[in-house]
Parts: structure tokens; C-alpha cells; sequence
């Protein structure tokens, strides 16, 4: 990473979303058409959704959102009974459906590669500082619960 560059999800998926933009303005003859675009859509307003929802956890159980600091709550509620990383399958959501809307479906390639950097940058990271944070009840949740779904 640069030094000094944020090292956060929100700019990773801004980075892929950029991608995907300059790919699809490359590629426009491999167009997913209408339907494509509608689903494409649906998925950024599932992710901002799922964002918020997630979210809406962390203000209550007042406990930081930003991946790099170390939780003070244990959230097992809500989108976190799901998936132990909602706000990172959102992200992933949010980059699938801006590719869709940009009239190739080449511009789907940079997800997947998002996918990878959120699981292993992030996600699995943050595993780590849950059973360092809360020892046997953050295992017992990262047992019963799933990484992404």
C-alpha cells in the first residue's frame, strides 16, 4: 500500500468501480441490454441497504465501523447473523451492479478481484482482532456464523 494512502473498503470499491467504468467505456459491444441494467440497479440499492442496516449495529452497540480499530461490542444481530461481513458483501454488491450499468459485461472482471482483496485484507484480519477482542464468544460467533454467506 502507499504510505499514507487510506487503507479502507469504501476505496477499494471506488477503485474497482473505476475499473469497471473504464472497461465498460472500452467494451460497449458486449452490453447486458435493459435487464442488465435494471439488475444492475437492484444491486447497488441492496448494498447501500445492507450498508446502512449494518451500520445502524454499529451506532447502537457503539463500537467503530473502520476496519482498523479494535471493536469494543461483539455484534451478533441483525445483518450480522447472516453473514459476519455484511458491509463487505454490500461493497461487493454495490461494484456488481455499478459493472452491470455500464454496458459491457466485461466490466464485471474487476469484482471478483475486489471480492479477494475485502476476504483477505479485511475480513479475515478482522477475524483475528474478534478472538483477540472477545476470546471464546467471538469464536463461538465466527463458528456459528458465516464469512460472507
Amino acid at each position: 500500500m502507499l504510505k499514507g494512502f487510506p487503507d479502507l473498503p469504501p476505496i477499494w470499491l471506488l477503485a474497482t468501480m473505476a475499473v469497471s467504468w473504464a472497461i465498460g467505456r472500452a467494451v460497449p459491444h458486449l452490453d447486458p441490454g435493459a435487464p442488465g441494467r435494471w439488475i444492475g440497479a437492484a444491486l447497488v440499492a441492496a448494498g447501500l441497504g445492507l450498508i446502512l442496516w449494518s451500520a445502524l449495529f454499529f451506532l447502537r452497540h457503539r463500537t467503530p465501523i473502520e476496519p482498523h480499530h479494535t471493536p469494543t461490542a461483539l455484534i451478533t444481530g441483525g445483518p450480522y447473523r447472516l453473514t459476519r461481513n455484511p458491509i463487505y458483501l454490500a461493497l461487493v454488491l454495490i461494484a456488481a451492479g455499478f459493472a452491470l450499468r455500464q454496458g459491457s459485461a466485461l466490466a464485471l472482471l474487476p469484482v471478483p478481484a475486489l471480492f479477494l482483496v475485502l476476504d483477505r485484507r479485511f475480513a479475515a484480519v478482522e477475524e483475528a482482532g474478534l478472538r483477540a477482542a472477545f476470546g471464546a464468544a467471538g469464536e463461538a460467533y465466527i463458528a456459528r456464523s458465516r464469512r460472507w454467506l
